[in-house]
């Protein structure tokens, strides 16, 4: 079992589907974990239900300054900062020649701009073997028609990650990208009927996965058993690559 006790998590977007499932997992395993989320309610709902080990935060990513708050008040409190999880992210289904430049600028700020923001906050204060562990998505790397805005945040994410890789790795600091597939959280149910008939057809194993399936790959990022991996995009998809 993944021992992350004495070690301080912070993951974005922890009030619901990936996020909270992470968060749980996180705190399950041992470390102490501050749940943020631009709903404080559903933060606190997330770190309540953890105990002892859950701290809350409201934060929205898409604002450096908020983003520079939530780091460096989670390493003072606790005196550390071991793991970020930036899983804050929005989903945005529209053909290309109908979307608004706000929007477009929206979905970058949040599920791209935001995860740049935590790991520039988070490089000033980590130590060797911290995690820094992103939330993409499958359609990063195999869009899907009406998708092309999140995809392209999505697709950023890998550059970004093997980019970070390289510049954080004589700090002893991983960073690793996982990308689900077809997961069963209020994100995707809000797609079009169609799209989620098409894409459930294509999964091998023949079923959604669940957010935990996630959060066990995110703990397994996070601990020691992860130490040798980094620039890595790990794929939770039941096998959903076409």
């Amino acid at each position: 079992m993944t021992e992350l006790s004495g070690r301080v998590a912070v993951v974005t977007g922890a009030g619901s589907g990936i996020g909270r499932a992470s968060a749980v997992a996180l705190a399950a395993a041992g470390a102490t974990v501050v749940c943020a989320d631009v709903d404080g309610a559903a933060a606190e709902a997330t770190a309540s239900g953890i105990g002892e080990q859950g701290r809350s935060a409201q934060v929205d990513v898409s604002r450096a300054a908020e983003v520079d708050d939530l780091i460096e008040g989670a390493y003072r409190e606790h005196g550390s900062l071991d793991v970020l999880v930036n899983n804050a992210g929005i989903m945005h289904e529209q053909l290309v020649a109908d979307v608004s430049d706000e929007e477009l600028d929206r979905v970058l700020a949040i599920n791209l701009k935001g995860v740049f923001f935590g790991c520039r906050a988070a490089a000033r204060v980590m130590r060797e073997g911290g995690r820094l562990i992103f939330t993409g998505s499958v359609l990063g790397e195999r869009p899907r028609e009406g998708l092309a805005a999140y995809s392209a945040s999505k697709a950023g994410l890998v550059g970004l990650a093997k980019g970070l890789a390289l510049d954080l790795a004589s700090a002893g600091i991983t960073v690793n990208v996982v990308a689900p597939g077809l997961i069963d959280t209020d994100m995707t149910r809000a797609l079009a009927g169609d799209t989620i008939r098409d894409w459930s057809d294509r999964i091998p194993l023949g079923r959604l996965g669940t957010p935990e399936d996630v959060a066990a790959a995110v703990c397994f990022l996070a601990s020691d058993e992860a130490s040798y991996i980094t620039g890595h995009v790990l794929a939770v998809n039941g096998g959903m690559y076409t």
